[in-house]
């Protein structure tokens, strides 16, 4: 499922991902393998959740008014992960003062001018990773271990064994190692679903390489998307805490009152790179449904629908029909993909997966993606107001992780103000990386200050449909603007890598 939402900066903060990066000059670290154990292991390796009930969440302050007796039955399970890459780091010799004749004739690159010399540099990581199998595996996260040569873990009683890295996931975020030891302490795990803002929740790590600490603070909000996944496709759905979470708490454990994993810390917002009361983690329900599959077999399956969507604005509301702005439209329909098959079609709705509601993009994506290929949902949708139901059978996540010139129009009024578009000939399509089937006009300009440029519309970009009437040329696009009544908005479908989304333009 492609969720076509565009990123943009909210934030003049740095989102920073709590691993402390170190740097040591010399040789080359051994190979980690990527190793995977039988189905049978895997289940007794992998704890089921507890139910989402709300007294699996958090319990009531200790009586005592310490959490002490909590945190020695906790920290034990928590260790530290250090994690070492080799990076080539190109480096020039200094140049002789003076210069040379040869200079003259062979410039820079002459026998006497600066020589390129390879080194390579041993690039440390400290994080941190949670026991959940008294045999061994431990949970982390992707970019503590990502491009490891070598990956070691050190235990709270300070003994250190190499690990294997048994899977990641770089969509989530989470990784899983696996260590030669047994009768290690673990921590159990809770329910992220029964998390609520207001809980109070600890976070156990190693930051800055100082050894394991525990921080305090209350859950801020859940289900944060922030974009820190957005190069890689991937799926957010955080557990923002106060709790103090610094570089080297990557991967360690946020637990409730009852001494539950409920999530793995994973990044700060910060202006300096330091905690500044904005911490994420990955929700352990996510993390265990990505773990279960690393342990069974080193990689996840996801379910495709073949989809792509976007969140619906309230200008959006009339002309989609729909009472609110809850669900995901659907801009575009893959040409035989699952979701083809079963009927949905662009502007559909989707309002609800196997009976649960929802709310945006970002939880459709989560739903489809908790989902195995081959297994069948039911997809309730909105159709031009009116409600149907359709059964999709998903598919396989694809492996890779996507008329003539010269007749510009430019529309001077309305809430189109500012832009010009011009016929998508084949040369224009070529240039532009665009199949031959796709139909509309090229956006040729967009005046920085108009209604358009706020919408997020931009040279190149190629508007397919104006209020729901296709556009192939120009004059069909005229035409389509001449039906737009002063002072109304306009919804764009426009072609964007990857599929298409709405864009909504209000004067």
């Amino acid at each position: 499922m492609q969720d076509s939402s565009w990123r943009r900066s909210r934030f003049g903060k740095r989102l920073v991902y709590s691993i402390l990066a170190l740097s040591l000059a010399i040789g080359i670290g051994s190979y980690v393998t990527v190793d995977h154990v039988s189905a049978a292991a895997a289940a007794a390796a992998v704890p089921d959740l507890p139910s989402p009930s709300r007294d699996a969440g958090a319990a009531a302050l200790p009586s005592s008014g310490t959490f002490a007796p909590l945190v020695k039955k906790a920290a034990p399970a928590v260790v530290s992960v250090q994690s070492t890459r080799t990076a080539k780091i190109p480096a020039v010799a200094n140049m002789p003062r003076g210069g040379s004749p040869f200079d003259f004739f062979f410039g820079p690159n002459g026998p006497n001018g600066p020589q390129e010399m390879p080194q390579e540099r041993r690039q440390r990581g400290l994080g941190s990773g949670v026991i959940f199998s008294s045999d061994g595996y431990i949970l982390t996260n992707h970019h503590v271990i990502e491009d490891a040569d070598e990956v070691k873990v050190q235990l709270s009683d300070d003994r250190e064994f190499p690990a294997k890295i048994i899977g990641s996931d770089s969509k989530t975020d989470v990784a899983v190692l696996k260590i030669d030891a047994h009768d290690l302490p673990t921590l159990p795990l809770g329910n992220s679903e029964a998390v609520e803002v207001g809980d109070i929740v600890l976070a156990i790590g190693n930051p800055f390489g100082i050894g394991q600490t525990v921080t305090m603070g209350i859950v801020g909000a859940t289900g944060r998307e922030f974009g820190i996944m957005a190069q890689q496709a991937g799926y957010e759905d955080f557990i923002q805490t106060d709790a103090a979470i610094n570089p080297g708490n990557s991967g360690g454990a946020l637990i409730n009152t009852r001494g539950e994993l409920v999530g793995i810390n994973t990044a700060i917002l910060s202006r300096s790179g330091g905690n500044q009361g904005v911490g994420f983690a990955v929700p352990v329900n996510l993390a265990h449904h990505v773990t279960k599959q690393l342990v069974e077999n080193g990689r996840v399956e996801r379910g495709f629908m073949g989809v792509g969507i976007q969140d619906i604005s309230s200008a959006m509301e009339k002309t989609l029909d729909t009472p609110d702005s809850h669900g995901a439209v659907v801009t575009n329909v893959n040409e035989g993909g699952p979701a083809a098959k079963a009927g949905l079609e662009q502007y559909d709705v989707i309002r609800s997966v196997d009976g649960r509601k929802i709310r945006d993009a970002r939880e459709l994506r989560l739903a489809v993606a908790n989902h195995a290929p081959g297994d069948t949902v039911e997809v309730a949708v909105l159709r031009d107001g009116a409600a149907k139901t359709m059964n999709v059978t998903l598919g396989e996540f694809p492996k890779d992780d996507n008329a003539e010139a010269g007749e510009e129009q430019s529309a001077t009024s309305g809430a189109l103000e500012g832009v010009s578009v011009d016929n998508l000939s084949a040369q224009v399509a070529e240039q532009l990386g665009l199949d031959s089937d796709i139909k509309g006009v090229v956006v040729t300009r967009v005046r920085p200050d108009s209604p358009a440029a706020e919408a997020g519309l931009q040279s190149g970009l190629v508007i397919q449909e104006v209020n729901r009437k296709p556009v192939r040329n120009v004059d069909e696009f005229r035409s389509a603007m001449g039906t737009v009544k002063k002072g109304e908005a306009v919804m764009l479908l426009v072609h964007v890598r990857g599929g298409s989304r709405f864009v909504v333009v209000e004067p």
